[in-house]
């Protein structure tokens, strides 16, 4: 063999062991980092999946925008009530024991199987008739306890939804609102 196929072997030969080397480094210094927990949002509603999917779809999109990719550095575990309420405690129970860092729901019932489940992970109501009336939070300025989020019914919106309406069809002389939820409790009285 001549010294330039010698030398040639022996450079090939260095530059693999010292990638091999750098393989071995990476791997062990990967291993000896601590792992980075990637954040578990639980979801809980009492339709099924089908029914959910363009709410569904929103809540990821919403999530993408801030930067969180469902897989990959956020993982999301969806729990369907397919309409039957008396699910709900168990997929509430379900979704606290997965150990779920906060909790997304949409309905006063969902809220109290969960709140009924945990004290201490976060609840986010997405969208609840009357938080406050159901008891279920002490008032939407402050909450209180582990629940927060929305409300799509506000009593003291009334006044300014009739102006908007008035506003929109001007010609309107009558307006009967009817409302049909049912509070989970009876609403508290002021001292």
């Amino acid at each position: 063999m001549n010294r330039s196929k010698q030398t040639g072997m022996s450079v090939k030969t260095i530059v693999a062991v010292l990638l091999v080397g750098l393989l071995l480094a990476l791997e062990l210094s990967a291993e000896a980092q601590q792992p980075k927990k990637v954040p578990l949002i639980g979801f809980l509603v009492v339709p099924s999946r089908a029914f959910f999917a363009n709410r569904i779809e929103s809540f990821q999109q919403g999530l993408h925008s801030l930067g969180y990719v469902e897989g990959k550095n956020i993982v999301i575990e969806y729990r369907y009530a397919e309409g039957k309420l008396d699910r709900l405690p168990d997929l509430a129970k379900d979704l606290v024991s997965i150990k779920s860092d906060v909790i997304v729901t949409t309905t006063d019932r969902s809220v109290l199987a969960l709140k009924n489940a945990t004290r201490t992970i976060p609840i986010v109501i997405a969208a609840a008739a009357d938080p406050v009336g159901s008891g279920l939070v002490d008032s939407l300025a402050s909450p209180g306890g582990n629940v927060t989020g929305l409300s799509i019914f506000a009593p003291e919106l009334g006044g300014k939804r009739l102006e908007l309406l008035k506003e929109a069809v001007p010609r309107i002389t009558r307006v009967a609102f009817l409302w049909g939820c049912r509070a989970l409790k009876p609403r508290r009285s002021s001292p």
